[in-house]
C-alpha cells in the first residue's frame, strides 16, 4: 500500500479524528520535577472489589513517589466494558481514602494530565492509532471469531506459539480495495499492529526488583483497537504512561510475560520506555503448602475485610511495609516516633519470590501500632468504627468518654506499653468490664473465666476498708502487703515459695481475687489504676454482686 493509500485508509477508518499526535504531545508536556523524582500510577480496572494485591500496588506507587518528591496519580482502566462492575470505581476511591493513600492527581481529584479514566480518552487513542495506520505500522483485521479459533486449534495441534503472526496474519497485506469491500459489507474489524518481531531474537527486561529477565521478542500482531473502537489494555496503557509521563511502572509479576509486547509498542510509537518493577504475589501457608491469596478462599484478600474486622488502616500499611522491605520491621521497632514514610524503601530489597501473608504478624504489628498512639487517638478512631458497626457500644463510648480514655491510658507511656489491643474490636472486648451495662448484665457470663470457690469474700471486705481511690501505685501496693501480713498471706511470692505450708497464699493471690471479683477477668492492665477509675463505691457494689 502506498503512502497515499495509507492516508486514505486512515481517513476512511477515522474520519472523525481531526486532531494530531503533535497536538496531544504539546498538551501534555514533560513534568517539571527535580531529578530522580518518580512518577507512579495506580491503574486498577473497575471490575469488582478492591483486593489486597491492588492495595499493595497503590501503596508501592504512593511510597516511591512520596519519598522521591514525585507524583502519584490514579488512572482508571475501564476499556473492558464487558467486565465493568457498577460501583467498583467508588470502592476503589473509598479504599484509597480509608487507607490515606491519596493520589496527587487523577480520577479523584483531576489534574493537568487528564482525563484519567480511559473510556474518556477514546479520541486520544484513536489519534495515535490513526497515525500508526498512516505510517503502515497497523492495519484493520477482519478475521472472524471462527477463523481465529481454527488458527488457534491448528497452532495448539502443531505446538506452535498461539496468535496472529507471520502467515497467520492474513489481513496484514490487504489492499485498499479489499478493505473498502469489507467495510462496504459492514464486516466487523479490529486494528492490529504490524509486529516487526523476530522469533529468533530475545529482549531483556531490566527489572528494578527481579534484575535482568530475558524473553523472546514479540512477534504477535497484537490487537490495539477492539470492535467497539476502544483500545486494548496493552495499547491504552502505553499511550497513557507516555502522555502522563510515568517514570516507573510498578505492577505484579504476572505481567512479566507481557513485557515484550509492551516494549514493542513503546518502540513502534517512538516513546521513551519507563522503568519496570514487578513485585511478587501475596501468598498464604495452607496444609504445609504455599499458595496465592485467593478472593474465593481468603476473606482477608478483600480490602473491605479490614474495615469490618476493625484492623486499623495504619496497621495494614505498616504490615505491607514489612512485606515490601524485610528490614523495615527492625527499623520500625527502633523508631517509635517516626512514620513509615521516613523509612527509605528500596526496590532492590523487595522479595523476588512470593511474600507470605502472615495474619499473626499483622496482629503483632497492629498491637505495636496501638501501643504507640495516645489513648485519645484510640478513642476517636475506635469511636468512628463502632458508630458504623456497633451502635450500642458507640453510645456507651459517648456516655463514658472520660472513663474509657482513662482506661486506655493505663500503662501507655512506660518503657513497656501494653499491647492488648490489635483491632478496634479489642477496645470493646478489653474494656467491657469497665461499664456497668455489660458487667451486671449476666452474672454467669461475667464470672465465667474465674474459679469462684477460690475467692475469700471476707478478705475482700477487709480490703475495701483500707482502699482509697486516690492512692498512688506504691501506696496501694503497700496496703495490699499489710493486708497480706495481717491475714496470713505471704507479702511476696519469694517468701511464700520458701515456706508455702506457713501461709494461706501470697500477695499475688490477693490481687488475683480482687481482679477476679471486680473485673471478672484473669488478666487486665494495671489493677491499681483500674480500681482508681472505678472508685470505692463501684468496687463495693461489685463485691456484693459477686457475693449475692
Amino acid at each position: 500500500m502506498t503512502d497515499i493509500e495509507r492516508n486514505e485508509l486512515a481517513e476512511i477508518l477515522f474520519p472523525h479524528i481531526t486532531r494530531t499526535r503533535d497536538e496531544f504531545e504539546q498538551k501534555y508536556p514533560e513534568r517539571n520535577l527535580k531529578e530522580g523524582a518518580k512518577v507512579t500510577r495506580f491503574a486498577p480496572s473497575p471490575t469488582g472489589f478492591m483486593h489486597m494485591g491492588g492495595l499493595e500496588s497503590a501503596f508501592l506507587d504512593y511510597i516511591f513517589a512520596k519519598q522521591s518528591d514525585g507524583i502519584f496519580f490514579l488512572r482508571l482502566e475501564d476499556t473492558d466494558q464487558e467486565r465493568y462492575v457498577e460501583g467498583a470505581t467508588d470502592l476503589i476511591k473509598s479504599s484509597l481514602e480509608t487507607f490515606d493513600i491519596m493520589p496527587d492527581e487523577g480520577a479523584i481529584t483531576g489534574g493537568a494530565y487528564g482525563p484519567y479514566t480511559q473510556s474518556e480518552r477514546k479520541e486520544i487513542y484513536q489519534t495515535y492509532i490513526k497515525d500508526l495506520i498512516k505510517n503502515g505500522l497497523a492495519y484493520p483485521c477482519f478475521m472472524t471469531k471462527e477463523e481465529l479459533q481454527e488458527i488457534r486449534e491448528g497452532q495448539e495441534l502443531r505446538k506452535e506459539p498461539i496468535g496472529v503472526y507471520g502467515h497467520y496474519a492474513v489481513d496484514r497485506d490487504l489492499s485498499l480495495d479489499e478493505i473498502k469491500e469489507h467495510l462496504k459489507n459492514n464486516d466487523d474489524y479490529v486494528v492490529r499492529i504490524k509486529s516487526p518481531g523476530d522469533m529468533s531474537k530475545q529482549v531483556t527486561l531490566h527489572d528494578l526488583i527481579k534484575g535482568d529477565i530475558t524473553m523472546p521478542e514479540n512477534v504477535i500482531d497484537e490487537v490495539i483497537m477492539k470492535k467497539d473502537g476502544l483500545p486494548t489494555y496493552h495499547f491504552a496503557h502505553v499511550i497513557d504512561d507516555h502522555l502522563m509521563h510515568t517514570t516507573v511502572v510498578i505492577r505484579g509479576d504476572e505481567w512479566v510475560p507481557s513485557y515484550p509486547k509492551h516494549l514493542q509498542l513503546f518502540q513502534l510509537m517512538g516513546f521513551k520506555l519507563p522503568k519496570y518493577a514487578h513485585y511478587a504475589p501475596l501468598t498464604k501457608k495452607e496444609n504445609g503448602n504455599i499458595r496465592k491469596l485467593s478472593k474465593r478462599k481468603d476473606p482477608e484478600f478483600s480490602v473491605s475485610y479490614y474495615d469490618e474486622a476493625g484492623i486499623p488502616s495504619e496497621g495494614v500499611k505498616l504490615f505491607l511495609s514489612t512485606i515490601i522491605n524485610t528490614n523495615f520491621e527492625e527499623w520500625y521497632l527502633q523508631n517509635s516516633d517516626k512514620s513509615y514514610l521516613d523509612f527509605q524503601f528500596s526496590f532492590k530489597k523487595m522479595p523476588t519470590g512470593g511474600t507470605l501473608f502472615d495474619t499473626e504478624k499483622l496482629n503483632n504489628i497492629c498491637r505495636t501500632y496501638f501501643s504507640r498512639i495516645s489513648a485519645s487517638n484510640i478513642y476517636e478512631d475506635s469511636l468512628a468504627y463502632f458508630k458504623k458497626y456497633d451502635e450500642e457500644f458507640y453510645n456507651i463510648m459517648v456516655t463514658n468518654k472520660d472513663r474509657l480514655i482513662e482506661f486506655l491510658d493505663i500503662e501507655r507511656n512506660g518503657k513497656r506499653p501494653r499491647k492488648d489491643i490489635a483491632t478496634y474490636k479489642d477496645v470493646k472486648s478489653e474494656s467491657m468490664y469497665m461499664f456497668n451495662e455489660y458487667f451486671y448484665k449476666d452474672k454467669e457470663e461475667t464470672y465465667k473465666e474465674i474459679d469462684k470457690a477460690s475467692i475469700d469474700v471476707e478478705l475482700l471486705h477487709k480490703y475495701l476498708e483500707v482502699f482509697d481511690e486516690h492512692d498512688d501505685n506504691d501506696t496501694w501496693y503497700s496496703k495490699i502487703q499489710n493486708l497480706a501480713t495481717e491475714n496470713n498471706y505471704a507479702p511476696s511470692t519469694k517468701e511464700y515459695k520458701a515456706s508455702p505450708e506457713s501461709y494461706k497464699g501470697h500477695i499475688g493471690n490477693i490481687c488475683e481475687m480482687i481482679r477476679h471479683v471486680v473485673t471478672g477477668k484473669n488478666q487486665t492492665p494495671n489493677l491499681s489504676n483500674i480500681l482508681s477509675i472505678l472508685g470505692k463505691e463501684e468496687i463495693s457494689k461489685r463485691i456484693s454482686f459477686f457475693e449475692n
